[in-house]
């Protein structure tokens, strides 16, 4: 792993868009873009992780102005390689604490993003950033998983989401310390290719804490992009804060 890249070198961008999950569905991709120019409206928006711009691209077609922040230069090298790549400004940096010039009516965080923020303070930094870069009444807005602990049998800390021949996908808990590290093994003529990557979970309460601590209110909660009702079933969530008059230091 190159250090300055994070967890996303060369070889993790040279794949990414040819992932087969969800988040890279084009229906997905719809959605999600639909429901944050909604709450762009004619602001501007500012991704936390833009990567190779699957999500920034198209939003930027709808019209509404674009600004990243990432760390990982190859990702950001195959956003620029991209038709209109070039007409979205990158910052590079860590986006929990990186800042960049000018106001957003938008900030968002999808994919698990927030959870390559390892450390609880990382992640409440990462609150803090998004509520100074917003317009007071802007939003803050990250898609996340729920962590699957009700899934894991009694005293396991592993859970497979994913296998098949060519592909297993592995998530094994750290309970005690709110942390998962996700196995990806790959199989291809004969080779066997292993990623491991650290994340820290956490549930919507303690999210909803850290946005009062930035300055911000929940606005809304979903189940999904299409505001599917968020409930104890659901894997993920999509949620939004409001960042208030005034910011708190």
């Amino acid at each position: 792993m190159d250090q300055d890249d994070g967890y996303f070198d060369e070889r993790i961008a040279a794949k990414y868009d040819e992932a087969d999950g969800e988040e890279f569905d084009p229906k997905v991709i719809d959605q999600t873009v639909g429901f944050l120019a909604d709450l762009a409206g004619r602001g501007r928006a500012l991704e936390f992780g833009i990567g190779t711009g699957r999500i920034a691209l198209p939003l930027a077609r709808r019209g509404v102005p674009v600004h990243g922040i990432d760390l990982s230069k190859p990702m950001v090298a195959k956003l620029s390689a991209k038709p209109g790549g070039d007409d979205i400004a990158v910052t590079m940096g860590d986006f929990a604490t990186t800042v960049v010039e000018g106001s957003f009516s938008l900030v968002y965080l999808v994919c698990n993003t927030i959870m390559n923020l390892t450390t609880q303070e990382a992640q409440v930094e990462c609150f803090r950033n998004a509520a100074a870069h917003l317009v007071p009444g802007g939003c803050f807005v990250i898609k996340v998983m729920i962590p699957e602990l009700q899934r894991l049998p009694p005293d396991e800390t592993f859970r497979v989401f994913r296998g098949s021949e060519t592909y297993w996908g592995i998530d094994e808990y750290d309970v005690a310390n709110q942390g998962l590290i996700s196995h990806h093994i790959e199989i291809a003529e004969g080779n066997v290719e292993a990623v491991a990557m650290p994340f820290r979970y956490a549930w919507p309460a303690e999210y909803d804490l850290m946005a009062q601590l930035a300055g911000m209110r929940l606005r809304e909660r979903w189940g999904g992009w299409m505001r599917e009702p968020f409930t104890s079933e659901s894997r993920k969530h999509v949620s939004v804060w409001e960042k208030g008059a005034v910011s708190v230091a």
